[in-house]
């Protein structure tokens, strides 16, 4: 069974108008957290209903397709890092090594 946003829609756009009608009712007798509640949920319906109708944008990839391919980006970045990461490490190691075998050079200051 595949998720089907023609259908969905009428059915966000209702629990929305439910819930907004729900409001009403609960802000009646004072019931504060019960109309917050009605209210908190028209607004998501609401929300999700136009994301419905939206739908997907036009040659955009499906979500997992663009997740997969950014993680793919993400390795291959990391990779090229800790590459680069390594050839510092070396490029330090052998600045250590050469300043280590230079003879000390006579240091100027002041004479006593």
């Amino acid at each position: 069974m595949t998720f089907k946003p023609a259908i969905w829609f009428p059915i966000a756009v209702a629990l929305s108008a439910i819930n907004l009608v729900g409001v009403g009712f609960a802000v009646g007798p004072g019931e504060s957290l019960h109309a917050a509640t009605h209210a908190a949920l028209a607004l998501v319906f609401g929300l999700w209903a136009q994301r419905l109708r939206r739908g997907p944008r036009d040659g955009q990839l499906p979500a997992p397709l663009v997740a997969s391919e950014e993680l793919d980006a993400l390795a291959a970045e990391v990779t090229k890092l800790r590459q680069e990461v390594s050839e510092v490490q070396e490029r330090l190691d052998f600045t250590e090594r050469m300043l280590a075998q230079r003879p000390d050079s006579p240091r100027v200051g002041p004479q006593r």
